[in-house]
């Protein structure tokens, strides 16, 4: 017989707790990093060398680099776009600290970031792609032109002189001078030497050519230069704190100036045309999320907001250090945030490195940049494609190099608007002959695109039918006032004898001038003949 006593309970152990899951890093992180790494590299020269060939301390390039990294990097907008000290806004920079000096330069930076803020709470990033291309690369391709020749004096030891014909014209004698010189001939020999090295630098086979050419051109020259004992002048250093200063409330009153706001307007217009423009260049190069223009014009805002504060230089999206980070295979705003923090530790710990960087160096790199900025191919392909535009691009840029930034963009402003006009008020004026019927069918209509068609089978049948035939007339395109002249000679040539048919139904646009000259002729025109005049349809009040 089977036993029947209990069989007795496992006592279950208590399980132990559970800990959370360790914290995996960030996704994408190694790929940010490294792309910090590289963007680091190229920003590092620009930004130095922007600084003085805008006429403040290096430092101060380094301080809105940082500003960039940190406070625009980390706001949303684009992804990939890096900001920092622009090239393109060298010229107006150096104007303004020589017209309103360095403390000017805070209050209008201050100003442009502040309107660029209220753009961008407002959702009118958006408009600024409306900006004429034209108009924005011929005045990219104007700022190269001054950077380069103002640069190449540099490079000679020379002083430029005011005027960009005056430049143009002085450049040979410049640079023929300082062959006599030994310390000018190695300024310029090593600024020459610092572009070929960029150039030839991304042509090397291999890893080589990841590092950027800039940064290898301004080492090997501050190598050279030191080992040579070369008698040129070098970066001037001091502590990146003492560079910084924030304007004080008597330069607030300089707002009141007419000429003040001006500078803050174009500061504003310039900086964010090439910040939205330069985004829509990077979103073609990845395959990420696109820009969204109202934010990026918000980031943009307070980025120059806190380098007004900072009486640095203005920020942009920088299109050169942008594609170097989409190219370094960054995924997230982590590496331009990554960047700035770089700078941020190069410019705490190792600021008097930048005592051993040739000024001539950095002079061949901003040759090197403003020579980019000029569309040499593309000049050509848009004058065989639209010759009006490359009209434009070419008057902007002569004007910047001749006059100044603000008189060279609205020159191409004002002649973008007047071509606008000008194609909008295009019209065409069609004549055809028809059997005078009080209906004429779609389908045996025939428009002609000469001034005028006989057709003589209708004309023919027309008078054996005892009726003359009728003259329609077409008009297509807009009527604008522009246009005026053209469409009264077409109109009062038409012959009186001859029953007339205005067609106005190809018009998509008829002002008031023209309506009002069209109804009066027709009045004028059915009380001196026999036949009325029919409109189709009829102009409106």
């Amino acid at each position: 017989m089977p036993s029947s006593a209990p069989v007795p309970r496992r006592r279950l152990r208590p399980r132990p707790p559970q800990l959370p899951p360790p914290r995996s890093l960030p996704p994408h992180l190694r790929q940010d990093f490294a792309a910090s790494l590289v963007v680091f590299l190229v920003a590092l020269p620009l930004c130095v060398g922007i600084a003085v060939a805008s006429g403040v301390p290096a430092e101060l390039g380094l301080v809105t680099g940082i500003v960039g990294g940190l406070v625009t990097g980390a706001m949303r907008g684009s992804s990939f776009q890096v900001s920092g000290p622009a090239a393109g806004l060298t010229v107006l920079v150096l104007e303004t600290v020589r017209t309103f000096g360095a403390a000017g330069l805070g209050v209008v930076v201050l100003a442009a970031g502040l309107v660029q803020t209220v753009l961008g709470l407002l959702r009118w990033g958006r408009w600024f792609r409306a900006i004429s291309l034209a108009v924005v690369e011929g005045m990219l391709a104007g700022i190269g032109l001054v950077i380069v020749a103002g640069q190449l004096y540099a490079a000679a030891g020379a002083v430029a002189p005011d005027g960009g014909f005056a430049r143009l014209a002085g450049l040979p004698g410049a640079l023929a001078g300082a062959l006599h010189e030994p310390g000018a001939a190695a300024s310029v020999a090593l600024a020459a030497g610092t572009v070929l090295v960029i150039v030839g630098w991304r042509r090397l086979p291999g890893r080589a050519a990841a590092l950027p050419g800039a940064l290898v051109a301004v080492l090997l020259a501050a190598l050279v230069t030191a080992l040579g004992g070369l008698p040129v002048e070098t970066v001037r250093v001091g502590g990146v704190l003492d560079a910084v200063r924030p304007p004080g409330p008597d330069a607030f009153a300089a707002l009141a100036e007419p000429a003040v706001l001006g500078t803050v307007l174009a500061f504003a217009l310039i900086a964010s045309a090439e910040s939205l423009f330069g985004a829509a260049a990077v979103d073609r190069l990845h395959d990420g999320p696109a820009t969204d223009y109202d934010r990026e014009l918000l980031a943009q805002g307070v980025g120059n907001t806190v380098c007004g504060l900072l009486g640095a230089l203005p920020l942009t999206a920088v299109i050169v250090r942008s594609s170097a980070n989409v190219r370094a295979g960054a995924r997230t705003r982590a590496s331009r945030v990554l960047h700035g923090v770089w700078l941020l530790v190069f410019a705490a710990l190792l600021p008097g490195a930048l005592a051993y960087v040739p000024l001539p160096a950095l002079a061949g790199i901003l040759v090197h940049a403003g020579w980019k900025l000029i569309p040499f191919r593309g000049l050509a392909a848009l004058w065989r494609a639209h010759r009006g535009e490359a009209a434009i691009l070419a008057v902007t840029a002569a004007a910047i190099f001749a006059a100044g930034m603000l008189e060279g963009v609205l020159a191409g402003l004002a002649l973008a608007v007047a071509k606008a006009a000008w194609e909008a008020s295009h019209l065409r004026v069609e004549h055809t002959e028809h059997p005078d019927r009080t209906e004429h069918p779609d389908r045996t209509e025939h428009r002609e695109h000469a001034e005028h068609t006989e057709r003589p089978e209708h004309t023919e049948r027309a008078k054996d039918a005892g009726h003359p035939a009728l003259l329609r007339v077409r008009l297509s395109g807009g009527a604008t006032f522009l246009r005026l002249p053209k469409l009264l000679d077409v109109l009062e040539a038409l012959p009186r004898d001859r029953p007339v048919e205005l067609d106005l139904s190809g018009l998509h646009h008829l002002d008031h001038a023209c309506r009002a000259a069209v109804t009066a002729w027709a009045e004028r025109h059915a009380a001196a003949g026999p036949h009325p005049v029919r409109l189709r349809p009829l102009p409106g009040p």
